[in-house]
């Protein structure tokens, strides 16, 4: 299993919920969030600038063979080429576990 969280500007939210709801995958974590870069896109800047904006930050746990599909529907979902857009971040997910059930693994997504 992988963790797949997404980070990227509000207004794709319901986009992306709809484009991943036939993946089956088991739930989202869904948090308001701020992102905190540096606006390379300014051509007169004197000092280096941060810019904070406001976020999404969407957390999915997907099957093996599930990664690749769910990866490409964020990107064709949220992918405009302009600064801003997020990042993408997959990690190994070592063990899940439903807290009602006590069911692991798997099973447990």
């Amino acid at each position: 299993m992988k963790r797949i969280v997404a980070v990227f500007p509000p207004e794709r939210l319901e986009k992306v919920k709809r484009v991943l709801y036939p993946l089956n995958i088991g739930g989202m974590i869904i948090s308001e969030v701020k992102g905190l870069g540096i606006s390379r896109g300014q051509k007169k800047l004197r000092r280096m600038r941060f810019f904070e904006f406001p976020k999404v930050k969407l957390e999915i746990i997907v099957r093996e063979p599930e990664v690749a599909k769910a990866v490409d529907l964020l990107l064709e979902t949220i992918q405009t080429g302009r600064i801003g857009d997020g990042k993408i971040f997959i990690s190994d997910m070592e063990s899940v576990i439903r807290i009602r059930t006590g069911e692991s693994g798997e099973k447990a997504v």
